[in-house]
């Protein structure tokens, strides 16, 4: 089967409002790409979802078989799903983009353009975010520039997961099989060349967002851990002030026994260093849990991710009807499983 020149890889979970409106977008895209033609896919990466998502994509895929879905066996969530999407795309470039239509497919023209000038990542940065919380915004931007002052790696600020990749960055980053996974510090991380297009980004088209506070607070944790052992440094920093402390209370003490009025002072500093030391040791033990439990995860060797069924995949990639088969439950969750441009272990 001849490689496509483009894929977009979209993970979907409960975007049934919105799904109709996104085939129209990408209909109209595709028709007016220039360089591409008919030599396209589509990866639709169906996350477990609890609406009639799983219906639409297959309805989808059988009205035009360059539409290929990925149907999961539950919810593995949004960085696993970019994961598998990545893993079964076999464009030139692949593009990353969510289905709610905040990444607007339009953009991708303007990616490819940057592509041909021979950029290997080509990242979007948004400048203006529509329909959202004056507090996800300030959260966000604190996030964006507190993650890079501590990981070490030039993750772009202000940029999610929308990009492209050329083939090289694709099957270098198929190579990485960590499991809690931060796909833009990953990419990010492998280097080659990249830059940057700017977009003002929509509010949602329909539905809710995915990632409610408990979710963006994990998502927070994923990416300090996965790039940082600053929080465990920081348990070396809280020893050393905590003795330096207990240094200064003891001369304190000594001091108030030899000159003091024979009654028992401090009464109040002392507890507020005991529990100061009792909060300390208890915050680094979670700190220390955090990262332990993450070796833990990885030394199970799980898949990242189960398959339960593939549309369109074994079909040429000319448009027409559809056809679905159950998926290989347990694959891709090593590189070897994932094609055969894939790196060795």
């Amino acid at each position: 089967m001849t490689r496509p020149k483009l894929s977009l890889v979209i993970p979907v979970y409960n975007e049934q409002e919105t799904l109709p409106e996104l085939e129209r977008r990408l209909r109209t895209f595709f028709a007016a790409l220039p360089g591409i033609g008919d030599d396209w896919e589509v990866v639709f990466v169906e996350d477990g979802s609890k609406d009639a998502s799983r219906e639409l994509l297959n309805d989808m895929a059988r009205r035009e078989s360059r539409y290929r879905v990925l149907g999961f066996s539950r919810n593995f969530g949004h960085q696993i799903a970019i994961t598998a999407g990545v893993d079964r795309a076999e464009g030139d470039a692949v593009v990353v983009m969510d289905a709610d239509l905040q990444d607007p497919p339009e953009l991708v023209g303007e990616m490819l353009e940057r592509n041909r000038d021979g950029f290997d990542v080509v990242y979007a940065v948004r400048n203006k975010r529509k329909g959202e919380t004056w507090f996800k915004l300030l959260t966000a931007a604190l996030f964006y520039r507190i993650l890079r002052a501590v990981t070490g790696v030039q993750i772009p600020i202000d940029a999610g997961d929308f990009r492209l990749m050329s083939r090289a960055v694709v099957l270098t980053l198929r190579a990485l099989r960590e499991r809690h996974r931060f796909v833009r510090g990953m990419v990010a991380w492998v280097g080659f060349r990249q830059t940057a297009v700017y977009y003002e980004r929509e509010a949602r088209f329909a539905g809710e967002t995915k990632y409610p506070l408990r979710k963006m607070l994990q998502f927070a944790v994923d990416g300090i851990t996965s790039f940082s052992i600053l929080p465990l440094r920081a348990a070396t920093w809280l020893g050393v002030i905590a003795g330096l402390g207990a240094v200064g209370i003891g001369i304190w003490a000594v001091v108030a026994k030899l000159f003091g009025s024979g009654t028992v002072p401090g009464w109040t500093t002392i507890m507020f260093a005991v529990a100061l030391g009792s909060s300390a040791q208890l915050l680094m033990t979670g700190v220390l849990g955090e990262y332990v439990g993450r070796i833990y995860e990885e030394i199970k060797r799980r898949p990242l991710y189960i398959v339960e069924r593939e549309v369109n995949f074994e079909l040429p990639p000319a448009g027409g009807v559809g056809g679905e088969r159950a998926g290989d439950v347990g694959t891709v969750g090593t590189v070897g499983q994932v094609g055969p441009d894939a790196p060795p272990v």
